[in-house]
């Protein structure tokens, strides 16, 4: 019995409780490896002078915070504004819960290997997208609280940019799903095993760039963080917020970034798997190793969101909307006929095939609509033309 109290109670909880602190460290860790990292690249130092390499810059950051002054403007709805930074961080919290952050640790004495997982749920990716679209809500509200145009157009702008790509967000997936015939994160994760080229993100690169480049605009960052646009909108939804308000704002799109990653590595880079290293150490020392692999995947991903941002420059709201529907929607749609047909018909070797079926398709769509948008601009360009050029002879007249 108190076996059965251990392993159904205690060890959950204290899953839980590591990974809520292991993502409130990692927020810690963002703050100060974005501000290190932007400083690298632009051949400057970056914070230096908190702590060791500016280490405890977070801390007196989240110090400073939670010592300003918590202005509420007079002319909010209060009960919104309070309630949307909540709405945006806790689905960023409770996302994490299905995906799978390790193989699984023996321990004598338990009937059961533990998971490195909170729930391993069959519905697991279904219950990510549900979870992560609820987070435009806490945008949208509190865009709406503040009663303020420059965040309206801000909420306004996020809504629309997560529909547009939550569907290439859903739609990318349907390809890996299809082959690994589950739903569940754990399951997608070992049918991928331990070699690179057995990995999604080969066979299905174009879901895969199109999966990634949907999440950047699912979180706001650079070079799609038209909701927050100091150049246009002050600092767009959150212009009204101040103190620990605004820092749970801040908070929240760390906590989407690193859930994020975590669900990229698992669905596309094999999640804990690495050569077989995740095997190694005996039944304690393998989850170990398989954590530290799954760590280190998914602190790279995040260096490549800190990398994109600093190197991008931001979309204009058109191309950000063009984008989306006019080139990454029907590359997902793509990936999943190609990788439907070719499942179907080839026999031998199926999974080289479907990578190289899934790249050439892309290839061929993209370029297509390309040339297509072309004539479209040239057409419009050559009416703009005739349309100014100067009237002669009787039309002068006229």
């Amino acid at each position: 019995m108190e076996i059965n109290i251990l392993e159904q109670i205690v060890i959950p909880i204290i899953k839980m409780l590591f990974i809520v602190h292991l993502l409130v460290i990692g927020v810690m860790v963002m703050i100060w490896s974005e501000r290190r990292v932007s400083g690298w690249i632009q051949d400057r130092l970056g914070p230096n002078r908190v702590g060791p390499q500016g280490l405890l810059q977070p801390i007196a950051d989240g110090i400073k915070f939670l010592f300003k002054e918590d202005l509420i403007p007079n002319h909010v709805d209060k009960p919104l504004y309070v309630l949307a930074p909540a709405m945006l961080l806790i689905p960023a919290m409770i996302a994490v819960a299905v995906v799978p952050f390790g193989d699984t640790i023996t321990i004598e004495g338990l009937d059961n290997p533990i998971s490195l997982q909170i729930a391993d749920i069959n519905i697991g990716i279904l219950y990510i997208l549900a979870i992560t679209s609820l987070g435009v809500y806490g945008v949208v509200i509190g865009a709406w609280a503040s009663n303020n145009k420059y965040s309206l157009l801000g909420g306004l702008r996020s809504s629309a940019q997560m529909i547009s790509y939550e569907l290439t967000l859903g739609l990318a997936i349907i390809g890996v799903l299809m082959l690994s015939e589950s739903l569940s994160l754990r399951v997608i994760a070992k049918e991928q095993g331990s070699y690179p080229w057995n990995w999604n993100f080969l066979i299905h690169f174009p879901a895969f760039l199109a999966f990634t480049t949907a999440m950047f605009a699912e979180t706001n960052r650079l070079p799609f963080d038209l909701a927050e646009a100091e150049q246009e909108l002050v600092a767009g939804y959150h212009t009204e917020y101040s103190s620990m308000k605004f820092a749970i704002f801040f908070m929240a799109e760390y906590m989407n970034m690193i859930v994020g990653s975590a669900v990229v590595v698992t669905l596309f880079l094999g999640g804990w798997h690495f050569f077989g290293l995740e095997t190694m150490g005996g039944p304690i020392w393998s989850g170990v190793i398989s954590f530290a692999i799954f760590f280190i995947k998914t602190g790279i991903f995040l260096f490549v969101f800190i990398w994109v941002r600093w190197t991008l420059p931001r979309f204009r709201y058109d191309q950000l909307m063009n984008f989306g529907w006019k080139f990454l929607l029907p590359v997902a749609l793509t990936s999943i006929v190609v990788t439907g047909t070719l499942w179907v018909v080839v026999t031998e070797n199926k999974l080289l095939w479907i990578g190289i079926g899934n790249t050439v398709a892309a290839f061929i769509v993209v370029s297509i609509v390309a040339g297509m948008l072309a004539m479209d601009n040239n057409s419009k360009a050559a009416a703009q033309d005739t349309s100014a050029a100067p009237l002669r002879g009787l039309e002068a007249i006229e």
